[in-house]
């Protein structure tokens, strides 16, 4: 028969609660942080970073995904404000957003 340990209570447990006010950097950290909460984003992401030029077909090309996967991934990243889109005749080239960029940097550094 196993010997449970009982441990006794450390002080953070007794602590008393207390109410958060309402933190608007916290929410946009974690609607940013949502974002690129998919590995596919993330490497969305990394593609864009690492191009000195706004991407358009290529994305669908370095991924294994399907293209309308691909595109929704895109959606939730533009919709956040990580990239931007632009219209260039039949299709959509994409960018990062560095100010977005900065500001999701930022949010974490001072979690």
């Amino acid at each position: 028969m196993a010997v449970r340990k009982i441990r006794p209570k450390s002080e953070c447990c007794n602590a008393v609660p207390v109410a958060l006010p309402h933190d608007s950097a916290a929410e946009e950290l974690a609607r940013l942080a949502w974002a690129v909460a998919h590995p596919a984003r993330v490497r969305i992401v990394r593609l864009l970073l690492n191009r000195s030029t706004c991407v358009c077909g290529e994305i669908v090309e370095e991924l294994p995904l399907a293209q309308s996967t691909v595109s929704q991934h895109l959606k939730i990243l533009k919709e956040s404000g990580l990239i931007q889109g632009e219209v260039d005749g039949p299709k959509v080239c994409y960018c990062i957003n560095p100010a977005k960029l900065r500001e999701l940097k930022a949010l974490i550094a001072n979690l």
